[in-house]
């Protein structure tokens, strides 16, 4: 996290001025936002002080420490608040914003013995990343309270998304019929989005025109129509931000559960970093994996049966014949690249996969063998 960077001292040093700079906030935000030019009485008020007040507290009290912010409750019922109010979002963000600009200037003013040119880059950083955090739970808040107004709608558009993926036959009027009721114009192809355990109303806000989202079977899905448009899959990734998602495979609607399904079987590793740290990725560009590990149970029983052997060594012996293994096999059975690779001579590498031929019973010195061979310890790699 930005903030911790910056010295906890800094934190002692600015927390005596915090009731003040509530106070220069609060006078900002309703000089320079127009909605927010209104008496400070019943819940606007309580909110807008509580919300500052919280706000600038809680910043300083993870000044230091690399944690995520303790509570965004008071800013997603801001958000929500906003929305019964019929302000924008647009309203809400410029009040963000402005108030990000007060803090800073003020806290640096309260802890200016104490920075230096750059403590100061890292503070500005620090309260700019966090003032966004809070935003983006004050934006959920207000998705929330709009799909809560708008829940009809988004019960229809669950009956929907539950239509597309299911993998029996379609009904195609049936799907026409549930779309028009969703308000939704039945797109020529779609791709469906995986987010695991994460929200699809969090993000919908943020995906391209057109795309719809519900949670089936516990895991979260989007649907995007047209997902290969220009800049579509651009705006999937910038709109997940700390979130992950995976992308299956552009198909007709009538198959929308065949990229469902890609996207769900890719999901659990993706989201246990196999794919990399992008928050977004294509399972496309995975296939060989995800064609391994497709079925879990048929998976864990290669992996038994055709490593079989070196589950039989002891652990010093095993890690050593699979390091040889893995190296001989990346090099396609060259004795002097897998002696580079493994620092050792030679000969130490003949002797070792002599062990190993033996070991698999003959397994190595056929094509076929050294192929499942090689599969096995790449499934055994993705299921961890």
């Amino acid at each position: 996290m930005p903030w911790a960077a910056v010295s906890a001292k800094v934190a002692d040093l600015v927390r005596p001025g915090l009731a003040d700079v509530v106070e220069d906030i609060i006078t900002a935000v309703r000089a320079e936002v127009v909605e927010y030019d209104q008496p400070l009485e019943g819940e606007f008020g309580r909110l807008m002080r509580e919300g500052a007040a919280a706000a600038l507290q809680q910043f300083v009290d993870v000044l230091g420490h690399d944690v995520d912010v303790p509570d965004v409750g008071v800013y997603e019922a801001i958000g929500r608040a906003e929305f019964r109010a019929g302000r924008t979002l647009n309203a809400l963000q410029s009040a963000y914003r402005v108030g990000a600009r007060v803090a800073w200037r003020a806290m640096v003013e309260l802890a200016e013995g104490a920075l230096d040119p750059r403590a100061l880059v890292l503070f500005a950083e620090a309260i700019f990343a966090y003032i966004d955090r809070l935003a983006d739970a004050s934006v959920a808040g207000y998705a929330r309270e709009q799909s809560l107004l708008e829940g009809s709608v988004q019960t229809r558009r669950h009956t929907l998304v539950t239509l597309l993926l299911r993998d029996d036959a379609h009904d195609p009027a049936a799907v026409q019929r549930a779309a028009e009721q969703a308000g939704w114009p039945v797109p020529a192809e779609v791709a469906v989005v995986a987010l695991g355990d994460g929200d699809p109303m969090r993000v919908l806000h943020r995906m391209p025109v057109g795309t719809i989202g519900t949670t089936v079977d516990g895991g979260g899905v989007l649907v995007v129509p047209d997902p290969d448009g220009p800049g579509r899959q651009r705006q999937l990734a910038v709109g997940l931000r700390r979130g992950r998602g995976v992308l299956g495979p552009t198909v007709p609607w009538a198959r929308a559960h065949v990229s469902a399904r890609r996207a769900m079987i890719a999901w659990p590793l993706h989201a246990a970093g196999r794919f990399g740290d992008d928050a977004l990725v294509r399972a496309d560009e995975h296939l060989l994996d995800l064609a391994l590990v497709g079925d879990d149970a048929l998976a864990r029983d290669f992996v038994a049966t055709r490593l079989a052997p070196l589950q039989a060594m002891k652990p010093g012996a095993r890690a050593r014949a699979t390091e040889t293994l893995r190296a001989w096999l990346g090099a396609h059975g060259d004795v002097t690249h897998t002696a580079h690779a493994l620092h050792i001579h030679p000969q130490s590498v003949r002797y070792r996969v002599n062990g190993l031929r033996e070991a698999f019973a003959g397994a190595l010195d056929h094509p076929l063998g050294r192929l499942e061979i090689a599969a096995a310890l790449r499934t055994a790699d993705l299921l961890g």
